[in-house]
């Protein structure tokens, strides 16, 4: 029944070493980066595309926040204490909170036409440009 929790083993005494558990800790805290997901950045010429793995969260979990020039994406999984929970015989529960945020620069994008939808835990962002303003002509007059 135990084995199934993901600690590692040690095999003998002499394999032991004082530093491994601070190791591990150190490499625990920087894996994945804090609290960020893997994106998927493209550019086919007149816009980006941005796919985000959020697998596991609902659509209403995941937000979309335009403040200036940064695009901040968050999700957050909050635990729900509900009856069904203490009828279950848990051993470990390692998935009861998590939260995600990533930020982008959208400077040179038309954020009035970003466009987001979320199927199978890929969050699709469509970030088309800016179309480049042409100078306007004017004539100067002489003084």
């Amino acid at each position: 029944m135990f084995e199934i929790i993901p600690f590692g083993r040690r095999n003998s005494v002499s394999n032991y070493d004082p530093f491994h558990d601070f190791d591990e800790m150190e490499r625990n805290f920087f894996r994945g980066g804090l609290g960020e997901f893997r994106t998927d950045v493209s550019d086919d010429g007149k816009a980006f595309t941005v796919e985000a793995e959020l697998p596991g969260f609902k659509k209403e979990d995941i937000h979309l926040d335009l403040d200036n020039e940064c695009l901040t994406i968050s999700a957050e999984h909050t635990e729900g204490n509900d009856d069904s929970d203490d009828k279950k015989n848990y051993i470990r529960r390692e998935r009861y909170y998590g939260s995600f945020s990533r930020s982008f620069d959208v400077s040179g994008i038309d954020t009035d036409a970003i466009k987001a939808e979320y199927n199978d835990g890929i969050l699709k962002l469509t970030l088309p440009r800016k179309e480049p303003a042409a100078p306007a002509a004017k004539r100067l007059e002489i003084e």
